[in-house]
């Protein structure tokens, strides 16, 4: 059999490029409301539209719609704005500082605070947390020390992993978070591990672990989504998709032929993809998942669409790859001024409150940056030589104390 065309390679491009204007146009974006939140046992192939859809609660108008709608409290929304905008305070602060020389690196998620934030508001303070490395709000969301995480990223004599490790690869058991890796994807079956012990303990916390769009093209993604589908884990595998990876967009790894949600629907499990910069879709999808896997009812995958405004990193320059103004045409907007208008439009904020909590969050900030830089910042020796021989044996070995002795430490 003979064919009349040439085969062709099909290369995947954005929108747009540098210098040119993104057209999103042909983004589909439902309309809030307009997916039903079905009943936690629901059958796994009865959600199949959850995985093409997307769960969206406010409206254009600041409107909560829909019945995914959680209808939080007036404290609970003030105490996600204050978190969020704690958040991205914290962000623009490390920035700086990593330009003043005062740290080596740093990694901003400027406009997925929603994310983050919402997720750790909606999981139980006892779950276990397994982040990648744009997730800093789940700390902040847990009440965790600002000058305990501004230390690690100064790398001082107050940083709790004592150098070991890269800025903004935070840990901390007493907060459930899970020690970041630089190496992505690790944390999926990882995550998935911690709940099947969680399981085979009769314990009551689940685990919930978060990747990038691109990370969803590492084996390990597939090997979590095997683990968790056939042993029923207790855990939420998030995707965030913002759009981008260090420097190549998001169909790279697939999801310009479907969602990244859609591939649950292989693996026997749900697939919820959710507007990643609506506070209370992300609150409401992530509590539903919870409540699943704490009913024994298994995972569930979900997509949290959204947008990295900020470089990839403090060594990005995203201008070499896409426009400058991309951000700004975003059609989901920004999280957190999309919660302000919905909080405005109930009733239960103003802008005179909204410019009081921005200059009480920066003066926590500042007040933060102040304590830890009293510890020091880059270049001053985060510990003692004695400590490379802490954190690996349970017991020091004696050939070890020797050396240790020998060194006079």
């Amino acid at each position: 059999m003979s064919h009349s065309s040439a085969l062709r390679l099909h290369v995947p491009e954005p929108k747009a490029r540098p210098g040119e204007t993104t057209d999103f146009s042909g983004l589909v974006i439902p309309p809030a409301g307009s997916l039903k939140r079905p009943s936690v046992d629901a059958a796994d192939h009865t959600l199949r539209d959850y995985a093409f859809g997307m769960i969206r609660v406010l409206d254009d108008t600041g409107a909560a719609v829909g019945e995914w709608d959680p209808k939080l409290s007036p404290e609970t929304l003030k105490e996600g704005l204050r978190y969020m905008l704690t958040t991205r305070t914290y962000d623009e602060r490390m920035m700086r500082v990593q330009r003043q020389g005062k740290t080596s690196f740093y990694m901003k998620c400027t406009g997925e605070e929603a994310v983050a934030v919402a997720q750790a508001m909606a999981l139980d303070r006892g779950d276990m947390l397994f982040p990648s490395y744009r997730q800093q709000g789940l700390l902040i969301a847990r009440e965790h020390s600002l000058v305990d995480m501004m230390c690690q990223v100064y790398n001082n004599t107050k940083d709790r992993l004592k150098g070991r490790q890269l800025p903004v690869m935070y840990s901390s058991k007493d907060s459930g978070f899970f020690s970041i890796s630089g190496n992505l994807g690790t944390q999926f079956p990882q995550a998935v591990g911690w709940a099947m012990a969680s399981a085979i303990k009769g314990d009551t916390r689940i685990a919930a672990s978060w990747v990038g769009d691109g990370t969803t093209a590492e084996a390990d993604f597939h090997y979590a989504l095997t683990f968790a589908t056939v042993y029923q884990a207790p855990v939420v595998l998030n995707v965030v998709n913002n759009q981008w990876a260090i420097s190549t967009f998001q169909g790279f790894a697939g999801g310009e032929q479907t969602t990244f949600a859609a591939r649950a629907i292989g693996y026997g499990l749900p697939g919820l993809r959710v507007d990643g910069n609506d506070f209370l879709a992300v609150y409401a999808a992530t509590q539903w998942a919870a409540n699943r896997a704490r009913s024994n009812l298994g995972p569930t995958l979900i997509e949290l669409y959204t947008y990295r405004a900020a470089p990839h990193s403090t060594s990005d320059d995203p201008s070499a790859y896409r426009p400058d103004d991309e951000y700004k045409r975003w059609p989901l907007g920004d999280p957190i001024e999309r919660l302000k208008q919905h909080m405005l439009h109930i009733g239960i904020w103003s802008d005179a409150e909204h410019e009081a909590l921005l200059a009480e969050v920066d003066e926590k900030v500042r007040a933060a940056q102040k304590e830890a830089e009293s510890y020091g910042t880059l270049g001053v020796k985060p510990a003692s030589a004695a400590t490379m021989f802490e954190d690996v044996y349970k017991d020091v070995p004696q050939h070890l104390i020797r050396q240790r002795q020998e060194l006079g430490v």
